[in-house]
């Protein structure tokens, strides 16, 4: 899952992947690998994904150059969707992180 977050952010991919995908690749069913990694884990596989994506775009928002609406085209969301989807995940709007960012 990483690495696919990686590929998104480096422009070599530009849809995210769902678990059924990530299934599939591993010949699986998405039920049982979402049991799996939950119960060896604690945690949804979502959980993981969201993580390492919010993590790409706090540190996207750091450049002050970059518009809020091009970092969410390139982790694949438009506009308001990547507001919710960010606000939901680090309390904050992604203009109020980066305004504390000073």
């Amino acid at each position: 899952m990483n690495e696919h977050v990686d590929d998104i952010v480096a422009g070599r991919a530009d849809e995210m992947m769902h678990v059924k995908d990530l299934a599939q690749k591993l010949f699986i069913h998405p039920v049982h690998l979402s049991n799996t990694i939950r119960l060896f884990t604690g945690n949804s596989p979502c959980y993981y994904f969201e993580t390492k994506v919010i993590a790409e775009a706090r540190r996207m928002l750091a450049d002050q150059t970059r518009t809020i609406a091009d970092i969410a085209r390139q982790l694949t969301f438009d506009t308001s969707n990547f507001t919710k989807f960010f606000k939901a995940h680090a309390g904050v709007t992604p203009s109020v992180f980066r305004k504390s960012l000073g």
